[in-house]
């Protein structure tokens, strides 16, 4: 009785995450068609490459776990996306012949102007969040009665779409992707996993992958992110008051730096568990 009540609310979840994908598909439709926001098309043209690439990675790989294929599409939405992100910061830079970098992160750089293909960068991702709330969606790649995964990417396609309609704190937002870096090794320890590398012992790939898992975490993922929330704090009286552009900013970096924090916790048990194989066996059977 209990299992079926459990499996009847995840899928009341699952009607109601997919009741609001349907309602920002059509809102996203509406701006590109009846309102001519031609510039919002990359967020279609992301779902289509990377529901492409779910498509593909079945076929080239011969592997057709759907947890699996996710994960490899999700590597290379943190791929794309770092790469992005860091091509954008660069040129920027390089566009301000390095004499005027510091004014890059001035508050109105930030919030009132778009570094260049920075939009374009933050529709490739809003199609992304799209595209990977569908597929866990339709494949139930969830558990639980509020999904952290579903829940997360909920919010950022709030967060993204409002920004991109109204084009504001667009160069914000493409720092906070800078975690994406991060992503990358998370992404390529669960798919290592999946195939069947798990044991660390006289690895030294996957030592190596841990050296960066944990840098990229620290610099890329915490210090990012606390940087970011302690600029927000200190360019609080430059923010339109009454707006709302401070407050969902301060609350999305709260999130963050939650989820941060117990991101962390999980990274390092994980951390222990492939160091100490044995140990983690022995607790096991015990």
């Amino acid at each position: 009785m209990a299992m079926g009540s459990g499996f009847n609310q995840e899928t009341k979840t699952g009607a109601f995450f997919m009741a609001t994908l349907l309602i920002w598909v059509f809102s996203v439709l509406w701006e590109i068609l009846i309102n001519k926001r031609t510039k919002l098309f990359p967020i279609v043209l992301s779902f289509i490459f990377y529901q492409s690439a779910n498509w593909v990675i079945p076929k080239l790989l011969r592997i057709h776990d759907r947890l699996f294929v996710n994960t490899c599409v999700s590597l290379l939405h943190s791929s794309t996306t770092s790469a992005s992100v860091l091509f954008i910061l660069v040129n920027q830079s390089m566009i301000s012949n390095g004499v005027n970098v510091n004014q890059m992160f001035e508050h109105s750089q930030l919030v009132e102007h778009t570094w260049t293909w920075a939009f374009t960068a933050l529709c490739f991702s809003c199609g992304y969040f799209a595209y990977d709330q569908l597929d866990m969606l339709l494949h139930r790649l969830y558990s639980g009665w509020i999904p952290s995964i579903l829940l997360h990417h909920f919010l950022l396609l709030i967060c993204f779409t409002l920004a991109l309609y109204r084009n504001v704190a667009i160069n914000y937002l493409i720092l906070t992707l800078i975690c994406e870096l991060h992503s990358v090794f998370l992404h390529l320890r669960k798919v290592r996993r999946m195939a069947g590398f798990r044991d660390c012992n006289g690895s030294i790939f996957v030592k190596v992958e841990w050296v960066l898992n944990w840098t990229t975490f620290v610099l890329a993922r915490v210090v990012s992110h606390i940087l970011i929330t302690v600029k927000l704090i200190r360019d609080a009286s430059k923010f339109d008051k009454g707006g709302v552009e401070l407050p969902l900013a301060l609350f999305g970096m709260a999130g963050m730096n939650l989820l941060n924090t117990f991101l962390g916790i999980d990274l390092f048990k994980a951390y222990r568990r492939e160091m100490n194989p044995q140990r983690s066996r022995k607790n096991h059977h015990d």
